[in-house]
């Protein structure tokens, strides 16, 4: 199989991780679940892991009822999102793509919001939490591009784009850390005036039914799960993983540290997902 490559031989503590994958998956119909852990290789931090600083996710309840946090908000993602948008697939991402084109992969469920699955070149992706790249209004439900928000909010706010980000503060949902935003005009809806915000699940708001269902169902109809960066800190993911269990799925969870799922998985390995699913692609080769 083409498509990932690695620059040396993966360290024999790999090799054994890789093997122990390769033997429980081979053959099955696998389901992927994705987290933060699988774009950390590409420049975007994570929320939970043994390395990141302290965060503190917005809510949708602080977006929708405070104006001055809304302000704040689509200032610091005013910089931010251009982060995301630029980030490009690490070898983990692109590995991930080769097992679902050569059928070792059935789809892939992921928690990110990054788009990072879908530039890699995963097609049968369900988004479970939505994506940067759309904006949605509050009021009319009408969506716009997050590049179409940017050039009116470029207008709205000449240069502020250039203010400057500490260091590489960027959260995984594309707030920045910026010095001042007091003086920055968000903008509405074109259509109707209305609340505009990122179509992105918020911490206190639920995953739509479809897309929770849709999830479900390629879970149930899998052999194998496969958990790749996600601490599974949160329902949203954990969900799957004991409806896997429940039904009798063999677990598999790459991730540095702790999860919630452990209990669960079958085989925890502690390593860096783009390592191991890269040793993959080439044991399957």
């Amino acid at each position: 199989m083409a498509g990932v490559a690695v620059e040396s031989p993966p360290a024999p503590k790999v090799e054994h991780a890789v093997d122990e994958l390769h033997a429980l998956l081979r053959g099955r119909r696998t389901v992927a679940l994705t987290g933060a852990g699988m774009s950390t290789d590409s420049g975007i931090p994570d929320y939970r892991g043994p390395d990141s600083p302290p965060r503190s996710p917005m809510t949708y309840q602080q977006f929708v009822g405070d104006t001055d946090f809304r302000r704040r908000y689509w200032a610091r993602n005013h910089v931010g999102w251009r982060y995301v948008d630029s980030a490009v697939p690490n070898a983990g991402h692109r590995a991930l793509a080769s097992l679902e084109k050569a059928g070792h992969v059935n789809a892939l469920i992921t928690q990110n919001v990054d788009l990072l699955h879908t530039k890699a070149g995963s097609r049968r992706v369900i988004d479970l939490h939505g994506t940067y790249a759309q904006i949605r209004c509050l009021r009319c439900n009408d969506l716009t591009s997050r590049h179409a928000l940017s050039e009116r909010l470029e207008r709205a706010n000449p240069e502020f784009a250039a203010t400057l980000v500490k260091g590489d503060e960027i959260a995984p949902d594309a707030d920045a850390v910026v010095a001042r935003t007091d003086h920055f005009r968000p903008v509405d809806c074109v259509r109707c005036g209305g609340m505009l915000k990122p179509d992105i699940v918020y911490f206190g708001e639920s995953v739509p039914r479809e897309r929770v269902a849709a999830a479900f169902s390629l879970v149930e109809n899998a052999e194998r799960l496969l958990v790749a960066g996600s601490s599974l800190t949160v329902m949203s993911g954990l969900r799957f993983v004991r409806r896997a269990a429940k039904l009798g799925i063999p677990v598999a969870i790459i991730n540095r540290g702790h999860t919630r799922g452990d209990e669960f998985a079958t085989l925890k390995i502690e390593l860096g997902c783009s390592e191991v699913l890269a040793g993959l692609v080439q044991r399957v080769h």
